[in-house]
């Protein structure tokens, strides 16, 4: 098992869903960037269950900072025109919460503001 630890902020705001077997889960998707590089960030899925999924539907915004701590978990898939792709996933994510972004106006809300 290899462990990912890291830091990166929401790229949306995470929604919850519930499976045919009733769990709730969610998809927290962090952009996080490559230290000392001007290059893209790299992109990782944090996948919460149940009352820690719930609880970041409930708390979490767009823009918000987080720290992760999880196995990695890559998953393979083939998108409309057929290339391969690869998501990095993380489960068993242990998550702290960083500070929420400022809205840039005071009719702001904090989702609004970019990532």
């Amino acid at each position: 098992m290899l462990t990912l630890t890291g830091s990166g902020r929401l790229t949306r705001k995470p929604e919850l869903r519930t499976t045919s077997t009733g769990a709730t889960v969610t998809t927290v998707a962090i952009a996080s960037s490559r230290r000392g590089s001007d290059e893209d960030p790299v992109y990782v899925d944090l996948v919460l269950w149940d009352a820690q999924a719930a609880f970041a539907v409930e708390h979490l915004v767009k823009g918000q900072a987080v720290t992760f701590a999880g196995r990695l978990a890559p998953r393979a898939w083939t998108d409309r025109d057929a290339n391969q792709r690869v998501a990095i996933e993380v489960h068993g994510v242990e998550l702290e919460y960083g500070p929420k972004p400022r809205a840039a106006g005071a009719g702001d809300r904090a989702e609004d503001v970019p990532a």
